[in-house]
Parts: C-alpha cells; sequence; structure tokens
C-alpha cells in the first residue's frame, strides 16, 4: 500500500509478520520475503535504519509520511537480518537468506563429487562447517553455548555425516549390479543423519535452560525444557525436507538428462548446481513454513513447578509461545 502512515484509520501491527502465521499460506508469503536471497545484499547502514524504524515504531514513534509499504519493507529487513528473540544482528551466513545460494554450491558439489573419498570428506565438512553456522544463528532462546558443546555438536554431526556416507558408499560398492540412482542419493541419507545428530546437539542447553515460554501478549512467563522437545524435531523435519527436492528429485533429474545425446560429463557440476538453486528457491522458505515459528503449548503440557508459577498468576494463560528457531 501507497497510503502514508498519518491517513491510516488503523495503524499497521507489526508486532507480527505482515500475513497470519496461523495458516501455511501465510507462513510462506513471509519466508518468500525474509529468506529472499537478494536481503544479502542490502547494506548495513540500510538494515541498521530497518531496525531504528521498527523499534522506533513500537515505541509508538514513526515518520507521518512513511508509507506502509515502507513500513513493511523494514519489518522485513529486519525479520530477515536480526534474531527474533534477542534483537541481535545474525551473522551473514547465518541467515536464511543465506541459505540458497551456499546450499546450491554445496549441495551441487556433494551431488557432483560423490564417488572419490577426498571429493566426500571435502564437501561434507563444508556442509556441516556451515550448517554449524546456520543452527547457532538460528537458535531459540537467549542461551549461549560453550565452546565445548558447540566443538561437540560440530565434531559429531561432521562424523555421523562422513560415516553415513562412507559406508553407503561401501555397500554400494559391494552391491554388483547397484542402480546408478542410488549412489546419488547417498548424499541426501548423510545429510538427514547429519542433521538429526548437529541440531540437538548445537541447541542441547534448551534441554537443561529451556527456552522463553510467552503469553499472547508477549509477556514471558518462563523458560521451559518441555517446549525444545516439541521445538528442535519440528526444525529437524523442516531441514530434511528442504533438502528432499534438490537432493532426491535433483539426482532423479540428472540422472534422466545424463542420457540425452547432447549431455557430456562436463555438463554434470554446473546442471546438478543450477537444479539445486532453483528447487532450493522454492523449498527453503515452504520448508521453514511447515511449522509456526512461534509455536503454542498448552500450559497443562509443561513442566510442574512452571505450570504451578503461571497459574499462580491473575488470569493465566491456558496457551503459551515459544520461538522454535529455524
Amino acid at each position: 500500500m501507497t497510503q502514508v502512515l498519518s491517513k491510516c484509520e488503523k495503524l499497521p501491527d507489526i508486532s507480527s509478520p505482515r500475513w497470519d502465521q496461523n495458516t501455511f499460506q501465510g507462513r510462506m508469503y513471509h519466508f518468500f520475503t525474509t529468506a529472499n536471497c537478494l536481503n544479502l545484499f542490502v547494506s548495513n547502514a540500510t538494515l541498521e535504519r530497518a531496525r531504528n524504524i521498527v523499534l522506533d515504531y513500537k515505541q509508538g514513534k514513526y515518520d507521518p509520511n512513511m508509507t506502509v509499504d515502507e513500513l513493511w519493507r523494514a519489518k522485513t529487513l529486519y525479520d530477515s537480518a536480526f534474531h527474533p528473540d534477542t534483537g541481535e544482528k545474525m551473522f551473514i551466513l547465518g541467515r536464511m537468506s543465506a541459505q540458497v545460494p551456499c546450499n546450491m554450491l554445496i549441495t551441487g558439489g556433494m551431488l557432483t563429487f560423490y564417488q572419490k573419498l577426498p571429493h566426500v570428506i571435502f564437501f561434507h565438512w563444508i556442509n556441516q562447517s556451515f550448517n554449524a553456522i546456520v543452527n547457532y544463528t538460528n537458535r531459540s532462546g537467549v542461551h549461549k553455548q560453550d565452546d565445548r558443546t558447540l566443538f561437540l555438536s560440530y565434531c559429531g554431526a561432521t562424523t555421523g555425516a562422513l560415516s553415513c556416507a562412507l559406508s553407503f558408499n561401501f555397500l554400494l560398492k559391494k552391491w554388483k549390479n547397484a542402480p546408478p540412482l542410488l549412489a546419488r542419493l547417498v548424499p541426501f541419507a548423510a545429510i538427514a543423519f547429519a542433521n538429526a545428530i548437529n541440531i540437538p546437539m548445537m541447541r542441547n542447553k534448551e534441554f537443561t535452560s529451556g527456552i522463553p515460554v510467552e503469553d499472547a501478549d508477549g509477556r514471558t512467563m518462563g523458560f521451559s525444557t518441555v517446549a525444545p522437545e516439541y521445538a528442535i524435531p519440528q526444525v529437524v523435519l523442516s531441514r530434511v525436507g528442504m533438502a528432499v527436492p534438490n537432493m532426491v528429485f535433483g539426482p532423479v533429474i540428472l540422472e534422466q538428462l545424463s542420457k540425452a545425446t547432447w549431455y557430456t560429463p562436463a555438463m554434470a557440476a554446473p546442471l546438478q548446481t543450477l537444479l539445486c538453486g532453483f528447487m532450493l528457491a522454492i523449498s527453503t522458505p515452504i520448508c521453514c513454513a511447515l511449522f509456526p515459528q512461534k509455536s503454542s503449548i498448552q500450559v497443562d503440557q509443561l513442566e510442574l513447578p512452571l505450570q504451578e508459577y503461571i497459574n499462580k498468576l491473575p488470569n493465566p494463560p491456558k496457551t503459551v509461545y515459544y520461538n522454535k528457531g529455524l
């Protein structure tokens, strides 16, 4: 909308995303804007300006000549670059907007160079290094992980991915007449296994210290160690889902293209990378939208001490909300 704020009968509410986050479609629209890789090219000065606009607006201060679209553009940039719990600017490679360009290069390499040991080790190491950055950057809550935990989770995921990839490659070599497509799918199996290790380990402090739970008005009710039991599996499923189109369908498509008369082996890497980029551009926002980022949980499902604390409050809520992370 080009309408200026001073002429709005009712000012926009930017305490939540522009689209209804209770619907899959609304969440998908939200992530198509915040996970847009073009957000990576926005200058730090523009991001800081967007941050100031959002924070000032929440305090009732705004430029009356600003349009509604300009306000929402600032909110989109703020959501894409700043952590929803801490408000800190996120490391650029850890932002969801970096998922498509970074993963298309890494995944393209894994799916193209999947047969020789040095290639397998190199690309899985690069991939888990990138995943560790993303998982840490998008962790839920305000707790800081200690260096030892970060290092162990990184080593665990890298070792798990490599063990899975090398084991499957070894078994396929022993299997005479194994379909060539199975070898192309080994990286997906390794990635799915590594995500199941990396994300819980990277965020294990949430199981001991909890993550903040809030009422419908955003007031913190306390820290729950039960909420991560719901949050982290959802994140794992979303991450694995992101990999399905480019790491499962991509190899199937390339396997068919490789049979064409015009195909040459030199085309494998660029074709695989382009396929990954196209599919990731679609699967990343869709899979981020599978579950609400601000998920809900009934108070009677929380740990007993937190239940008792909340129920003693005036007008205690029946449902509380937490940031599941991405």
